[in-house]
C-alpha cells in the first residue's frame, strides 16, 4: 500500500533510513530498535486526501487533532481586525497526528503575517498569544464586509520549531486544500467570522478539510 509523503517529510526520512541502516549493520538489535522511530517519521509526513464536505457555506477544519475549549479572544493585532474579540477554536495536534494544514473556507489571503515567539505547550491557552506563529487572514468567496473574514493561525508547541506556510497575500484559496505543515506537534487557532455558527463540540477530534467546524451565515 502506497503512503502519500508531504514534500517537507522526505529529508527526515532519508536520514532516519540511513541511520537505521547504520544502526542494522552495526548492531542487528538497535536497528530493530530504531525501526520503530523510522516507521514513526514516516507516519508523521503522511499526505492523504481529503474530500470536503458539500455547502460552500461550510468552515471545515485545518488541522486533524483535538478542539480544545472555544473561547472569546482577539485576533492576532498584526493582521488589522482591530481589538473586538471573536469566538476561537484551537485543535492540538500531537506527534500521532497528520500534520498537513488545509484551508477552512474558500476565499482569499488577504493578510499573512509571521511573529517569532516562545515554544510553550501548545495545548496550553498561552501559547496563542506567546508562541512563534504565523497567522493568515481570508476573506471568503462573496464577502466583502471585514467583519465575516476568518483568520487561521499557526502556531509551534512545545517541540515544532518549524511553520510551513505555501501562501502569499492575494493568493487565491480553495476549501480542504493544503497550505503548510508544522514539525512536530502543534496548534492551530480559528477566529471565526463574527455571524459564523458552531457546529462541533468540544473535546471532538477533528479530521483536516473533512470535519465541519461552523456555518457561515448567508
Amino acid at each position: 500500500m502506497r503512503i502519500p509523503i508531504h514534500r517537507e517529510g522526505w529529508p527526515f526520512i532519508a536520514i532516519f533510513a540511513a541511520l537505521n541502516a547504520l544502526l542494522f549493520w552495526l548492531w542487528l538489535w538497535a536497528g530493530v530498535a530504531f525501526l520503530v522511530m523510522t516507521i514513526w517519521c514516516i507516519a508523521f509526513f503522511r499526505d492523504p486526501e481529503r474530500t470536503p464536505p458539500p455547502g460552500p457555506l461550510r468552515i471545515v477544519s485545518p488541522a486533524d487533532g483535538k478542539l480544545l475549549p472555544t473561547i472569546e479572544a482577539v485576533p492576532p493585532e498584526e493582521l488589522g481586525l482591530g481589538p473586538t474579540p471573536r469566538r476561537r477554536l484551537s485543535i492540538f495536534m500531537d506527534v500521532f497526528n497528520v500534520h498537513v494544514n488545509r484551508m477552512p473556507v474558500s476565499g482569499t489571503a488577504i493578510a499573512l503575517a509571521y511573529r517569532p515567539g516562545k515554544f510553550f505547550n501548545a495545548s496550553f491557552d498561552k501559547a496563542s498569544e506567546h508562541n512563534e506563529r504565523m497567522s493568515v487572514r481570508i476573506r471568503p468567496e462573496g464577502n466583502s464586509d471585514p467583519a465575516n473574514d476568518l483568520v487561521v493561525v499557526q502556531i509551534a508547541g512545545l517541540v515544532a520549531r518549524r511553520i510551513v506556510c505555501d501562501l502569499k497575500e492575494g493568493d487565491k484559496v480553495t476549501r480542504g486544500s493544503r497550505y503548510g505543515m508544522i514539525r512536530f506537534g502543534s496548534r492551530l487557532d480559528v477566529y471565526l467570522p463574527i455571524s459564523a455558527k458552531i457546529v462541533v463540540q468540544d473535546g471532538s477530534v477533528t479530521v483536516a478539510g473533512e470535519t465541519v467546524l461552523a456555518e457561515l451565515q448567508a
